[in-house]
């Protein structure tokens, strides 16, 4: 079972903690995280790309000259493909890119980014991280103590307003809540900052859904 030490505000270990095998402890599958990082991204483009076929373009209906005798190609419409201002052959319509992945995938997928980020000694875990409101500059000196102002991933066990405002204003700091941590969060950030109570709602949550 892989031990991390637990911090305060200060950056002294008070403790340890344990964090659970089936989350911390895993084989990490580099295919599943991939699976579920393309499947995220897939989810969140807009698809409103659009494009303007012969038939949607203004123009058109009249030939454009006679047939025979000009010298020219044949031509029947000026919105043409071929006609500077023509409509368009198989460019993008708006169209839905979102799928869905196994439950058993996601999970998998989560529990191999989280024992990536373990195994590299980039889980860090606090007893408790709280400011006085939202005030950007208390926060991040709490994480310039902890040695995490670069790129991390706060992981909070519920809402806390004046803790994700005071984030905000950060570069590369983001706060995730327990029940809705993901993938790609947990990848595109450096280092991973896990509130103690998080831990415990992880094993609860998680452990449950496996």
């Amino acid at each position: 079972m892989p031990q991390v030490d637990l911090l305060n505000k200060d950056n002294k270990a008070v403790n340890k903690v344990d964090l659970p095998d089936d989350i911390f402890g895993v084989e990490v599958r580099k295919d599943l995280l991939h699976d579920v990082v393309r499947n995220y991204l897939a989810n969140r483009r807009q698809g409103t790309a659009s494009t303007r076929t012969r038939g949607e373009v203004s123009g058109g209906g009249k030939k454009p000259y006679r047939q025979k005798g000009t010298g020219r190609a044949r031509a029947g419409s000026n919105r043409s493909p071929v006609w500077r201002g023509g409509g368009t052959v198989f460019g993008p319509k708006p169209r839905d890119y979102s799928y869905r992945l196994p439950k058993k995938v996601k999970w998998g997928a989560l529990s191999s980014a989280l024992s990536s980020k373990t195994a590299s000694g980039q889980i860090f875990v606090i007893d408790n991280l709280t400011v006085s409101g939202p005030k950007t500059k208390e926060l991040y000196s709490v994480l310039k103590g902890l040695g995490l102002d670069m790129s991390v991933l706060i992981i909070t066990p519920e809402k806390d307003s004046a803790l994700e405002l005071s984030a905000r204003n950060i570069p590369n700091v983001d706060i995730a809540r327990v029940n809705e941590l993901n993938v790609y969060s947990i990848l595109n950030h450096e280092k991973v900052l896990i509130l103690k109570k998080s831990v415990d709602l992880m094993k609860e949550i998680y452990l449950d859904e496996q």
